[in-house]
């Protein structure tokens, strides 16, 4: 028995998974029941390198002491405190937040996940300018529930809800000369992601990036950056805006931010004004176990220095998968421990076979091979994850097309 339950066998769990879950997610035949750091566990006993890192969210690594003592600690204090009350818990996250976070940003709304971030950003952006036009960019992704999905560019997840909310526009990325034929007096809200990472792992360039934030102030419309998948140190800075040094008006986070539990949050910024009370909400926004689990996961990041860990890893995992000799890499690309390889053919199987050598990584689209390792990865874990990719492209090279 564990935890006074009988213990599962594997096919029993999947069983049971196929029969009363939502059928939603596409699924490899691995159950995962353990994890520490970088490394994984399924039902069989199985290690894997876990370069899937929960989409980015395990940055701290599984199973970490410091975000388990806290939670720990949390739960046996409080566990729920509405937002009608204050909490020490909440008080000392949002000062943390803001004194990590790109100057000016001063405030921070708490939610539970990335989609909820930027539900939260379009709405205070659209409040904050009393206009409805929001500029997107083509190949990006800011999530599934309905405005989010507004701001969202792939059309297979957007046509089955259609019609969605009105007033938003796509262009290219990294072409401002576009965005500055669609950002006119009616636009209320750019928002763009510094890499795009569902859409393929592609690094915004920084004039550009730049460029729009001065399109923005010159126009009257609020910026929004999307680090949902960016932030917590995954690109090598704390934050991938900082790279470009970068203000956005409004700033979307979540993945990373608690260690491994739901959260997210809008960093915001003195352009947009006062909000008037009740104009937006959380039951489990903010709530004490969570805000404990995320200044725990703050305060390590900063305390082990891991941007500056993922910047010098990520250069690693970078160089050895770009010396792969294999015709079927058309490049490798990325920002710190943010690393994407696009194939000249369909990644799924590729991945599939890299799992069964012992490495998880997951798609961002159909031909890019994504990797997003937890930041406590090691030197020796990297070079391990770039022989087997190697393994697998060269061994198979003549692949699925």
């Amino acid at each position: 028995m564990e935890n006074g339950e009988w213990r599962m066998e594997n096919d029993e769990i999947i069983g049971l998974e196929e029969r009363h879950g939502s059928g939603l997610y596409p699924r490899q035949p691995i159950v995962l029941v353990r994890g520490e750091g970088a490394r994984v566990w399924d039902a069989k006993g199985r290690e894997y390198i876990d370069c899937v890192g929960g989409h980015g969210v395990a940055n701290v690594g599984h199973a970490n002491p410091a975000v388990i003592q806290a939670v720990t600690e949390q739960a046996e204090r409080l566990v729920i405190c509405p937002n009608g009350f204050y909490n020490d818990r909440r008080a000392r996250l949002l000062a943390e937040l803001v004194r990590v976070a790109p100057p000016g940003l001063e405030r921070a709304f708490l939610c539970n996940s990335g989609a909820e971030a930027v539900e939260a950003a379009l709405k205070f952006a659209r409040l904050a300018t009393r206009r409805k036009k929001v500029i997107a960019a083509m190949r990006g992704f800011h999530g599934r529930t309905l405005g989010a999905l507004s701001a969202t560019w792939r059309k297979q997840y957007r046509r089955p809800f259609e019609p969605l909310v009105p007033g938003f526009s796509f262009v290219p990325y990294n072409r401002l000369e576009r965005m500055e034929q669609a950002v006119d007096e009616k636009t209320a809200a750019v928002i763009l992601e510094v890499v795009q990472g569902e859409g393929g792992v592609i690094p915004g360039d920084g004039e550009y990036l730049r460029g729009v934030q001065a399109l923005c102030r010159e126009r009257g419309a609020l910026f929004i950056v999307d680090e949902v998948q960016t932030g917590f140190g995954r690109t090598g800075r704390m934050f991938a805006c900082e790279h470009y040094d970068l203000r956005p008006d409004l700033m979307c986070v979540a993945k990373a931010i608690a260690g491994g539990l739901p959260m997210g949050a809008v960093l915001i910024g003195p352009r947009v004004g006062d909000l008037p009370k009740k104009v937006h909400g959380s039951t489990f926004g903010g709530n004490p176990l969570a805000c404990a689990a995320a200044l725990a996961t703050i305060r390590y990041i900063k305390a082990e220095h891991l941007p500056r860990r993922a910047a010098e890893l990520g250069a690693r995992l970078q160089a050895g998968l770009s010396a792969i000799p294999s015709p079927l890499v058309r490049e490798v690309r990325g920002l710190g421990l943010m690393v994407g390889v696009e194939l000249k053919v369909k990644a799924a199987p590729y991945l599939a076979r890299l799992a069964g050598l012992g490495v998880l990584a997951l798609s961002a689209g159909a031909t890019v091979m994504r990797f997003l390792p937890p930041l406590v990865i090691s030197e020796e874990e990297v070079d391990i994850v770039v022989e087997r990719v190697e393994t697998v492209l060269g061994r198979h090279s003549g692949g699925e097309r």
